[in-house]
């Protein structure tokens, strides 16, 4: 480390926080050294200001005599003390969504696994008879193909050849106006025949 004045250290930039002083000098009355750190007022009063309480720029030896005599507990009562250290201690103002709420629009969003949707969903999801989960890209296809969500393997492929022999041109006189739909029945066959609910 170099000197920065008669005294004082620079803080090279392996230190947390430390901002290029650029002329700034630290707040300390007395002290030449360069303002690199932020450190707030002890006793700062916030008048009619909404944010975080003003703060002060010290240079290195000041700012870590700061941190020795600061004290986050000081002036609160033994049961304050106590409140402020519980495990869920400033949770308490966390939003939380509650029954009947819609939620955030989910429109954008992919959630293949249907881990957000089904806490909005207004009824339950039906379940299978097998208790397997299903998806929303698992009830994605099992709509392109018609088919309940209770569904098993047999069903699935029974359905799906129904669909291509009704779409596949070959099966119309070589008409390729459903081919989009073939297209939509071959990847819903081939998602499901993978998820874990028809393994």
């Amino acid at each position: 480390m170099g000197v920065a004045s008669e005294g004082h250290t620079r803080a090279g930039p392996r230190f947390h926080g430390r901002i290029e002083a650029d002329g700034r000098l630290c707040a300390e009355p007395g002290c030449d050294g360069p303002g690199e750190f932020r450190a707030p007022y002890v006793d700062a009063v916030q008048v009619g200001r909404d944010g975080p309480p003003p703060f002060r720029w010290l240079c290195l030896d000041h700012v870590r005599a700061f941190n020795a005599g600061y004290n986050f507990f000081s002036g609160m009562s033994a049961e304050e003390i106590h409140a402020a250290q519980r495990p869920y201690a400033g949770w308490a103002e966390t939003r939380t969504y509650a029954q009947g709420d819609p939620g955030p629009r989910w429109a954008d969003f992919a959630d293949p696994l249907d881990a957000i949707a089904a806490r909005f969903r207004r009824t339950a999801a039906p379940e299978r008879p097998d208790g397997k989960p299903l998806s929303g890209q698992d009830r994605e296809s099992l709509r392109v193909l018609g088919l309940e969500p209770d569904a098993d393997r047999r069903a699935l492929r029974q359905r799906y050849s129904e669909l291509v022999r009704r779409y596949h041109p070959d099966r119309n006189g070589g008409d390729r106006s459903h081919e989009e739909r073939l297209r939509q029945v071959i990847a819903a066959y081939q998602q499901l025949r993978q998820a874990p609910a028809f393994a």
